[in-house]
């Protein structure tokens, strides 16, 4: 009879452990994510492509090229009625070593300015629930700015779906009392959106956090306006609310016209802008990539890729004729949620082996920091395809788990921001730099076949417990 009780028992836990497994992981959405804006058309100065990029000559010297948080500061600086800030890390620097630039400090001091100048701006500041202090002291520069009378939201990441089968049911079940990390949840949007002094919108959305400790990084940006920003700011208005801010959405707004897709498409120079979020960024990224033909081609610089929906669609894209180019980071920091060399290394290998060399893949030389680019381009002989900004290509940042945010533009090839853009490609890929400077390496200098590190990847990416 006690043999029976128990496995009643361990059946009854297990139930209990796999639908909440279940329920969480399908559980409905927030109100204000998973957003495709209306496809505006826009004119070329509202849009521009902006890149850090960090590398070392010859003599091991750091070389260092940054313009995100310039944006972001001019931006700040412009702003008349309000600023929305929602960025997942921010902080000075957490380590003895000093920073190559002290980021934080810099946008605390604009955003205080701008309170004594315009005492009537408002500012929202929505940021990860650790860099708030979600589970300790917030960090002092977000103290600073609470002081000076800015709304500051810790986003309420308890609301967003489970991911890690492994770990957060039971995490859910035993009262929320185990450590909340290893659920890896994030809000992981790097954005800026203010009104531009005109009575318009303007954004700088990209891939950059303002954490000193990141500031070597290389990221990617976009600076924009239009009417595709009023989704977004609508977007973050509905997660500071669901996160617990009660103040008036009036104070943050402001009017952009969106013309029609219709009316853009109609003209082959029109450049067109969609802000995406969460889900809706992998199935935008994975339409294209299906309607991609052989006279297309793909470049994906990327610090992390390991959806299987995205590699599927990369390796018919090659099947079909297209050629595709991919620069990886290749992981050899290890981070939380993750081993070194994955999932880059096997998910690298893997395109190669099941492409038969179709797809090529180079590394970019890091020299301590990341190489954190998010970015994917589909472009043909006439026009250009952009996808950039948070997301990674991972089932978190792509399956309605993280909060991600990015801009899908389209423009003519001849453009200036697809020239931009197409030209940075190419630097890196080519090593087109003087001073002895090498941005990427050869495949064969991180390439990891090894079937045990694939399954243990597949694993990972599976069960949700990893940090991709």
């Amino acid at each position: 009879m006690k043999v029976r009780w128990r496995r009643i028992l361990v059946l009854c836990l297990l139930a209990a452990w796999i639908g909440t497994a279940w329920r969480q992981a399908h559980r409905p959405l927030p109100a204000g994510l998973h957003v495709a804006s209306p496809v505006c058309a826009l004119a070329a100065d509202e849009v521009t492509f902006i890149a850090d990029i960090s590398a070392a000559d010859a003599f091991g010297r750091a070389t260092v090229s940054q313009g995100i948080f310039d944006s972001v500061l001019e931006l700040v600086r412009g702003a008349r009625r309000f600023i929305v800030l929602d960025y997942a890390a921010f902080g000075g620097a957490a380590v003895a070593a000093e920073p190559q630039r002290r980021i934080a400090a810099e946008l605390t001091q604009a955003l205080l300015e701008q309170r004594r100048t315009r005492p009537d701006l408002n500012i929202l500041f929505i940021s990860d629930a650790a860099s708030a202090g979600g589970e300790s002291a917030p960090a002092p520069e977000l103290q600073q700015l609470r002081a000076a009378g800015v709304e500051l939201v810790a986003t309420d990441l308890d609301s967003l779906r489970d991911s890690n089968l492994l770990y957060s049911s039971l995490w859910r079940l035993s009262g929320r009392t185990a450590p909340r990390r290893l659920n890896f949840k994030a809000n992981a949007r790097k954005l800026i959106i203010a009104d531009d002094g005109r009575g318009g919108l303007a954004a700088v959305i990209g891939s950059a956090s303002p954490l000193d400790s990141q500031s070597a990084w290389s990221n990617l940006a976009t600076r924009v306006g239009g009417g595709a920003l009023q989704s977004l700011l609508a977007s973050e208005l509905a997660v500071a609310r669901f996160s617990g801010w009660q103040g008036s959405s009036e104070a943050y707004g402001a009017h952009a016209d969106c013309a029609p897709a219709a009316a853009a498409s109609a003209a082959q120079s029109a450049t067109t802008v969609q802000v995406l979020t969460e889900g809706a960024i992998g199935a935008q990224l994975i339409a294209q990539l299906d309607a991609a033909t052989a006279t297309d081609a793909i470049d994906v610089a990327m610090y992390r890729i390991a959806d299987r929906a995205v590699i599927e669609a990369l390796l018919a894209a090659a099947r079909r004729g297209i050629g595709v180019r991919v620069i990886l980071d290749p992981n050899e920091a290890q981070m939380s949620g993750g081993a070194a060399g994955i999932p880059n290394q096997v998910v690298a290998s893997e395109l190669m082996s099941r492409s038969g060399g179709a797809i090529h893949v180079r590394w970019y030389r890091t020299h301590g920091e990341r190489f954190h680019d998010g970015l994917v381009m589909i472009y043909g002989p006439q026009r250009a395809w952009l996808l950039l900004g948070s997301a990674q290509l991972t089932r978190r940042s792509l399956g309605d788990y993280n909060l991600e945010a990015d801009a899908a533009i389209e423009a003519a090839r001849a453009a200036p921001l697809a020239q931009q853009a197409l030209g940075y490609f190419e630097t890196l890929w080519g090593n087109r730099a003087g001073l002895g400077i090498e941005y990427t390496a050869d495949f064969a200098v991180f390439a990891n076949p090894a079937q045990s590190d694939y399954w243990l990847y597949r694993l990972m990416e599976a069960s949700g417990f990893a940090a991709f």
